[in-house]
């Protein structure tokens, strides 16, 4: 049975297993480039949340290796011709380009990547799976009807759990209820509805990314979001508020937003405010953006929801200021999924 360590040392046995290009997606969107096929060393990077050099590294040391999952470098005409074809705006003199093949075989090879662990884990489990599970007599089952099956287990999962934990328990007191216990019994029922309604949502959210392949966007929206310029991304960003329902939605833009580039309405009629951040993935956003856009939002412009949206990471001490202070921050990962259909729970 193949391990983790023999993975990480073993090119054969990485080599044997390049085609399961699929765990990672059970971990992480995979962003690609506008042809669909590939990434770039900036993207995976991202990906794997680590530096450029951890990437450039591990290039270095396994070229070949990796060249044979399909890594290459490109340069002179045959540079201009990919840019030409795929629509990528970029003045570099060279662009290395990895399939997914080759991003899998980063993960085999990555050690200080937690989100590398995590598609190992995955692998391996994959690959145990098929060496073990028997197959005599199969029932055949389309894709549709196993991302069904697989929704549906995880519902029932929860919704048991929610049962034995939360509604039994309400029964429980129910049953041996007197006049003192009225505060705690409606503390309860307010929390059974808050889990059925998160349940809901999560439910809406599995049914979005378990559909169907060709119901899904196409692959490349980072992609074709980095490829923007700024008032194209805010413009992106104003499309999003419109479809989930935002009224009255206005790009600011120019010298005298007062530092804020989108506002508009909720559905339920909540004033929303919105900072877009058009940077490049291996950049964040730090704590003094947040404090510079939470004093437009509050105070400049009495925001009820306020979104700062980027099309990078947020470091730790903007995450907290974020959260303290009631600002929603969209990062990477979230941009991404909002961007493919999924919902701001800030907006529902």
């Amino acid at each position: 049975m193949i391990n983790e360590t023999a993975l990480l040392e073993s090119p054969t046995l990485r080599g044997s297993v390049l085609a399961r290009t699929d765990v990672l997606d059970r971990v992480k969107a995979l962003s690609l480039l506008p042809d669909g096929m590939h990434v770039t060393t900036a993207m995976v990077a991202s990906y794997f949340d680590v530096g450029l050099e951890a990437i450039k590294s591990l290039v270095k040391d396994h070229r070949t290796e990796l060249e044979a999952s399909g890594y290459r470098l490109l340069t002179g005409e045959e540079l201009r011709s990919f840019k030409n074809l795929s629509g990528i705006r970029s003045h570099t003199r060279s662009l290395a380009l990895f399939p997914r093949r080759a991003v899998l075989n980063i993960a085999m090879l990555l050690r200080d990547s937690e989100v590398a662990r995590q598609v190992r884990v995955y692998l391996l489990d994959t690959e145990y799976l098929a060496r073990t599970q028997p197959v005599e007599n199969p029932t055949p089952m389309d894709a549709a009807s196993m991302d069904a099956a697989s929704l549906d287990a995880r519902i029932d999962q929860r919704i048991t759990h929610v049962l034995g934990t939360t509604v039994v328990p309400m029964f429980n007191a129910l049953i041996e209820t007197s006049g003192e216990h009225r505060r705690e019994l409606i503390a309860l029922r307010a929390g059974v509805q808050r889990i059925e309604k998160r349940l809901r949502q999560h439910h809406t959210r599995l049914q979005r990314l378990e559909s169907p392949r060709q119901n899904r966007p196409l692959a490349g929206v980072m992609a074709a979001m980095d490829a923007m310029n700024g008032r194209e991304f805010e413009e992106h960003v104003a499309e999003l508020l419109r479809r989930d329902g935002c009224t009255d939605v206005v790009v600011q833009g120019g010298g005298r937003d007062r530092g804020i580039d989108i506002t508009a309405l909720t559905a339920d009629g909540r004033r929303i405010v919105v900072q877009c951040k058009r940077f490049a993935p291996h950049l964040s956003i730090t704590s003094p953006e947040i404090q510079k856009f939470l004093g437009a939002a509050k105070v400049l412009h009495d925001s009820e929801v306020a979104l700062f949206v980027a099309t990078c990471p947020f470091t730790r001490d903007a995450l907290n200021i974020a959260a303290e202070s009631g600002i929603t921050a969209v990062h990477r990962g979230l941009l991404e999924e909002w961007s493919a259909g999924a919902a701001l729970p800030v907006l529902e």
